[in-house]
């Protein structure tokens, strides 16, 4: 059964990966590793955990608007998300997911989407499907 949560759209776009969920805000400049794309904020429920490729869903982010920029860069190296879902979206997030191409929704709570999960992200209509739930 597909489970469809409704947002809204925040940056146009499709994507389908794994869920990456965090319970915790993240900062991009500091929070994650830029020659990686692994989370290396100490004690970030997270940490240590790739954002390559990943469907990331945090609550929002914080920090530097330089954290735009690493995002941004993460993404150009093939080393960050391929989506984002917030609960409530940030400004540096939202620039830095609109310069690198990541759909992204928000208004989305994140709590409903299992760490594991194969989702599918419409960035265009704020839709977040979750596929199929992580077994075991």
């Amino acid at each position: 059964m597909i489970v469809e949560l409704r947002g809204r759209p925040v940056v146009a776009g499709k994507a389908r990966g794994v869920a990456l969920v965090s319970k915790r805000p993240l900062s991009f400049l500091g929070g994650v590793d830029p020659e990686s794309g692994v989370i290396t904020e100490r004690g970030h429920d997270v940490e240590g955990r790739s954002l390559r490729g990943v469907v990331f869903c945090f609550p929002h982010g914080h920090g530097s608007t330089v954290g735009s920029y690493v995002l941004y860069s993460l993404a150009k190296r093939g080393l960050g998300p391929r989506a984002i879902v917030n609960v409530e979206a940030d400004p540096v997030v939202v620039v830095g997911a609109v310069i690198a191409g990541i759909p992204m929704v928000d208004q989305i709570d994140i709590n409903l989407i299992k760490d594991g999960a194969l989702v599918e992200v419409d960035g265009s209509e704020g839709t977040v499907k979750i596929i199929m739930e992580k077994q075991g």
